[in-house]
């Protein structure tokens, strides 16, 4: 199986070559049937990948250890859960999975695209084929997860070992949300290479900019979607499973994984501009061959060492095949860009200041500050080596400095811009679209003060965030009264006729809506509290209004791990409320140590208690407890996002003209019984259709 599988990656690296040439052969000499079997090729490559991966997984499922790789990342006790998950638990493992989701996306795109754009998909099958056959280099040459564990007899021939058991996954994996959560990212990251690809493709061609604007718009949505559900559940992992009480600690790893998400949201945005008025050409086009980049970046900060990160793989060389892609991908694009510069120039000028081309243009430079801030943080250990000699770490007091200030800029523009007005916005207009809205968020902020909550940017989020909601649900009511009065409706069904009309505008809505709640919940980390304690059984300690009361500690064991375990009995207001276990397992296959948080959670605050183990000094166990004010509203916010993300790539539905037909008449105006329907009426009702 382990042959099967090496050839099978062997053979897709092959067709992925004939893939490339055979498009650019067809691109130049305009032969339908050599771009056709280019198409083909490229399909081809999902199926082949497939089976690699397959291969892979058979050898973990059936405990055989004969590859390095499985050896090293599971082990007879491992749960099956997550011996699916192991695939990319390592360097090669999450290499050939980053193929295969690629595979997949490129399959869906050339697959669905077959019968339309025939100047633009010769292009785009070029461009995706170039970046597999990256990435199946690297599969195939550097790092092969099929690699067979040897070992030479007395006369030096080497043989085929089988260890007897392997070493285990690492505990910081085993966890359901890390079955889940790495194939999140690996699909954001390999998302996004559809609409890099289209957007080189259309320069190239030199295709309409506003038809591979609508083609790849989904594309991208999927992409980030993807991206924005991969950071949330790492931001729960950590939280549930580091005990450290945080879920995000600006670790350059997670901030690998922000920087194509934050220009992807930039991209989003000002796509519209040249929807709606030619403008922004180079900026978006750019802003898509960032993103792409920066999904690079990331996979090279991820797996070369050169930053240190609980998330990164060991240190490793590989970093320069990444970086060398880079190179190529950015001279590729610099050129494409330079000789079709022309093919780029914009439609319109900006007008006012005051319009939603503007509010989409600061949002934009404001999204692509922070994320200058954020990769300069990230880089700065690896920019200081190269100059002083050694690495001076960035921490989270710096990304906080810089980086807030920038959020509660953004949230203001995500209230203000949705209200105004293409071209120009009036005084009044503006008057009439704020005044209620900026009258609440200053009422909320004022009460917040007067009931002792000061401290100076969770008070601006608050009111920022009032402010958002409210022009969103303001936004709501004026469109469905209208549809309520017009149709004779109810205002609630009215609501759900204008979303569905304009899917894409009231989805962008309930995404926004879902960030505000993401940004309550961050906003409440400035009023997070810790205790710590040594306890025995029938010691107690005190946290905001609970008592933690220490009922016992005991020992459990299994197959994977060994556990220590307290008993802890939870009280509020002299009333028992719940019984929480954190633990601390140990792996004897891997020999490593995780903690187990548990938790309480409420919408208002989460309890959340940690067992450290025991100190060393009088041997008694300690717990650690937290208590962190609206973290749930992050975990609601990110489903609100992920459901106006799909709410906005559903197709609109319009009113239909249906033609009802209407019987015959006789001479003298009555129906003639038996006689046929004949005629049409003019306008007889109205159904729902699709675009």
């Amino acid at each position: 199986m382990d042959i099967a599988g090496s050839f099978a990656l062997l053979l897709a690296f092959v067709v992925a070559i004939y893939a490339f040439l055979a498009g650019i052969e067809g691109i130049r000499t305009r032969r339908s049937l050599l771009t056709k079997s280019a198409r083909n090729a490229g399909m081809a490559v999902f199926f082949l990948v497939t089976f690699a991966v397959g291969a892979l997984e058979y050898f973990f499922f059936t405990d055989n250890f004969s590859l390095p790789y499985v050896a090293e990342h599971s082990n007879r006790a491992l749960p099956g859960f997550y011996k699916f998950a192991a695939l990319w638990a390592g360097q090669e493992g999450s290499l050939l999975w980053w193929s295969w989701l690629l595979s997949v996306f490129a399959f869906l795109a050339l697959f669905t695209n077959r019968k339309k754009h025939p100047e633009l998909m010769p292009y785009v099958g070029v461009v995706i084929a170039g970046v597999q056959i990256f990435f199946l280099t690297l599969n195939n040459f550097v790092a092969n997860a099929f690699n067979i564990l040897g070992s030479p007899d007395a006369n030096g021939v080497m043989h085929v070992a089988t260890l007897a058991d392997g070493h285990g996954l690492t505990p910081l994996l085993q966890y359901p949300e890390m079955v889940i959560h790495p194939p999140m990212l690996y699909l954001g990251y390999t998302g996004f290479t559809i609409p890099f690809a289209f957007a080189l493709a259309a320069l190239l061609g030199r295709y309409p900019g506003e038809k591979w604007i609508h083609i790849t718009r989904r594309w991208t949505m999927v992409a980030w979607c993807f991206q924005t559900v991969g950071i949330l559940l790492g931001m729960h992992w950590a939280y549930a499973m580091l005990g450290w009480g945080g879920y995000w600690e600006w670790d350059p790893v997670e901030n690998a994984s922000l920087l194509p998400w934050i220009t992807g949201t930039a991209f989003l945005h000002s796509v519209m501009m040249q929807e709606k008025r030619g403008m922004m050409k180079v900026w978006n086009v750019w802003l898509v061959f960032t993103t792409f980049m920066l999904c690079i970046l990331g996979t090279l900060l991820t797996r070369s060492g050169a930053v240190n990160s609980v998330h990164a793989f060991a240190q490793s060389s590989i970093g320069t095949w990444f970086v060398g892609f880079l190179a190529i991908i950015l001279v590729v694009c610099f050129l494409a860009y330079w000789q079709n510069r022309d093919y780029l120039r914009s439609d319109n000028q900006l007008d006012s200041l005051v319009s939603r081309e503007s509010s989409f243009l600061f949002n934009n430079l404001v999204l692509l500050a922070a994320c200058f801030a954020v990769l300069w943080g990230t880089l700065f250990p690896i920019l200081s080596e190269w100059v002083v000699g050694s690495k001076i770490s960035v921490g989270a007091p710096f990304f906080n400095k810089v980086n807030v200030p920038i959020a509660m800029f953004l949230l203001f523009l995500t209230g203000v811009g949705p209200l105004l007005a293409w071209r120009k916005t009036s005084a009044d207009a503006l008057k009439r679209n704020f005044a209620w809205p900026s009258a609440g968020g200053l009422f909320a902020g004022i009460v917040a003060f007067v009931f002792g909550y000061r401290d100076f940017y969770p008070l601006v989020c608050l009111i920022l965030s009032v402010f958002v909601v409210l022009t969103i649900f303001l936004e709501f009511y004026r469109g469905a009264r209208v549809v309520a009065a017009r149709e004779g409706t109810n205002l609630l069904s009215a609501v759900g006729a204008l979303t569905m009309r304009n899917t894409r505008r009231y989805g962008g809505y309930v995404i926004h809506l879902g960030i505000v709640m993401i940004f309550i919940g961050i906003a409440g980390s400035a009023f997070n509290k810790d205790v710590q304690a040594e306890l025995s059984v029938g010691q107690s300690m005190t946290i905001g209004p609970y008592t933690i009361l220490c009922q016992n500690f005991d020992a459990t064991a299994n197959d994977n791990y060994q556990s220590a375990r307290a008993t802890l009995e939870i009280f509020r207001g002299g009333k028992s409320q719940m019984m929480l276990y954190p633990e601390r397992r140990f792996f004897p296959a891997s020999g490593e140590t995780e903690t187990m948080v548990a938790l309480r959670s409420t919408p208002l605050q989460d309890l959340y208690v940690v067992y450290s183990g025991r100190s060393p000094e009088s041997g008694n166990p300690v717990i650690h407890a937290f208590l962190n004010p609206l973290v749930k509203w992050i975990w609601f916010g990110g489903i609100v996002v992920v459901l106006g993300t799909g709410l906005a790539m559903l197709p609109n539905r319009r009113t239909a003209l249906v033609l009802a037909s209407v019987p015959e008449k006789s001479w003298d105006g009555t129906v003639a019984a038996g006689a046929p329907m004949q005629g049409v009426a003019a306008v007889a009702r109205r159904a729902d259709a699709h675009d």
